[in-house]
């Protein structure tokens, strides 16, 4: 056996509420997807330490127009019994106040590729739904309840079970209240686990910021009374300012085929004290079980670590490659997200100019329809972006280029528009936090293709573009501020869109190549 280092977060950039799952020899980590899709990433690997994009899950099974920024797909969970995958997942269609309308289905498959069932509704009391397989042949779901009568902030008002009837795809019998939460407060997230005597539920608690942990309770019935570890939160950063790691919690746990447990949580690196760039990402450590019974972490600790060991078979080095590229010979690469809606032949067109994605327009930036953004996750603080597009806008509202994208409310656009008065034009827009602000400059360009690029050193981005007939990046107006791309639920991405606020589908633009290269030591 060996000991191999590994530094975390091992899944980098927007890769929340992490899920684990093995099945013989392979592991699996599904994470949330809220308003991007294909939703539900599911990552494989043979060693838990280096970990590859495996397939994405929810595809046409699912409507999320018009959902609400920070909405949509919430905190999937898989699990595998009877020769079948179980996918459980919110879909999130409101969050304002006081209520929450939070819808959980389960889809089935005989391989974590597919072919995968048609959604089955479960219920709408609360979100993180959770499915146990008992030995005894039973299937119970576990999800939060929300409770919109509570006058404080806080209105997760803990955690409820009810069997699930496989056979009849319905859940039946009563509704079990397992545990109220404590103090920490916004319980969430549970997962049921049975060792030795006892059923474990393990829960996140502390909300999804500073506060968040993970907190574990065990019972000798799976319907309770669950009895809370006396040295709870088993794992928080709240108190650990000078972490590296913070936000830590939403935890799952899996034991490899040596014998060694492991927990999977999430995790934020932020810049500046609190700016979160990269968005909610997912970390792992070594955990044990006491004599008595409690699930600790193997360093004595309760807190994240950046560099921790993982016993491994075989000698082994972790990789790291968050590079990426598309060319645009021949289907899309799996790597690309969309907003609320699914890239298809209607706007992304691959066939009509060879080696070249037309990518046809939708509606404005700030569209929760139809917004023909391609996009992939920022995995690093320092990293460069190349494209090069062919566009020619003929009014003020046609534009097309490259965007780093929190969300319609937080973002710069680098882009080709039209101006009455110097013609085809390139230009540089802000929104951050929904205060919209339209860089004065206002750069003249000539005929044929444009390349734009963007370079990000942690806080700060440069915007560039190069002609097709020049050999040198010239600036698009100053240096950029991108601290704000961070908050909510999800974390910033990179990448490239075609607008028309005249006519939805009035304008295309061709897009050459795309790529984005990390430059993280």
């Amino acid at each position: 056996m060996y000991r191999t280092k590994v530094i975390n977060p091992i899944l980098p950039g927007f890769n929340p509420d992490p899920n684990v799952l093995r099945v013989e020899d392979t592991y699996y980590i599904a994470v949330s997807s809220f308003e991007w899709l294909p939703g539900v990433r599911i990552y494989q690997s043979k060693d838990l330490v280096n970990w590859e994009h495996d397939t994405d899950i929810l595809t046409d099974q699912v409507n999320l127009r018009g959902n609400p920024q920070n909405g949509s797909i919430w905190a999937p969970q898989i699990s595998y019994a009877d020769g079948l995958f179980y996918l459980l997942y919110t879909d999130v269609k409101s969050t304002k106040r006081p209520f929450k309308d939070s819808h959980n289905y389960l889809i089935t498959a005989p391989s974590m590729k597919g072919p995968w069932s048609k959604p089955v509704y479960l219920n709408s009391s609360g979100f993180d739904p959770s499915l146990y397989h008992d030995t005894d042949g039973r299937k119970w779901l576990l999800n939060e309840i929300w409770d919109y009568r509570i006058t404080t902030g806080n209105k997760s008002a803990g955690i409820i079970m009810q069997e699930f009837d496989a056979a009849n795809q319905a859940l039946i019998g009563p509704v079990f209240k397992i545990f109220d939460g404590t103090e920490l407060a916004k319980t969430e997230a549970p997962h049921i686990y049975h060792h030795g005597d006892f059923y474990y539920l393990i829960t996140a608690e502390g909300g999804t910021g500073s506060g968040h942990a993970v907190t574990v309770c065990r019972s000798k019935e799976i319907t309770g009374p669950y009895e809370l570890d006396p040295q709870y939160p088993m794992l928080t950063a709240s108190d650990k300012p000078d972490s590296r790691l913070q936000c830590s919690g939403h935890g799952s746990i899996i034991q490899t085929s040596t014998g060694n447990w492991y927990m999977v949580y999430l995790c934020t690196r932020p810049l500046h004290g609190n700016a979160a760039i990269l968005g909610r990402e997912t970390a792992i450590q070594e955990v044990y079980w006491t004599e008595d019974g409690w699930l600790r972490l193997v360093d004595g600790g309760n807190g994240p670590l950046l560099e921790t060991e993982i016993v491994t078979i075989d000698k082994i080095e972790q990789r790291k490659n968050t590079n990426f590229k598309d060319d645009f010979n021949g289907a899309l690469e799996k790597e690309w997200n969309t907003l609320r809606i699914l890239a298809d032949e209607t706007w992304c067109d691959l066939k009509s100019r060879n080696g070249y994605l037309r990518l046809f327009s939708g509606d404005s930036i700030q569209s929760l329809f139809e917004h023909h953004i391609l996009a992939v996750r920022q995995k690093d603080f320092h990293f460069k972006v190349v494209t090069k597009l062919d566009y020619t806008p003929k009014t003020f509202n046609q534009m097309a280029g490259l965007l780093l994208y929190l969300n319609d409310s937080n973002y710069l656009y680098a882009y080709l528009t039209y101006d009455e008065t110097y013609g085809r034009v390139i230009r540089l827009m802000k929104c951050a936090a929904g205060e919209f602000l339209l860089n004065p400059v206002v750069i003249q360009a000539e005929q044929g293709e444009v390349e734009f690029k963007a370079e990000v050193n942690g806080p700060v981005a440069n915007f560039y573009y190069r002609m097709e007939s020049k050999d040198t990046y010239q600036e698009i107006g100053e240096a950029q501020d991108v601290l704000f791309l961070s908050g909510g639920f999800t974390g910033n991405f990179v990448g490239i869109a075609v607008h028309d606020m005249d006519r939805k589908a009035g304008s295309y633009a061709d897009f050459e190549y795309f790529k984005y290269q990390g430059l993280d030591s």
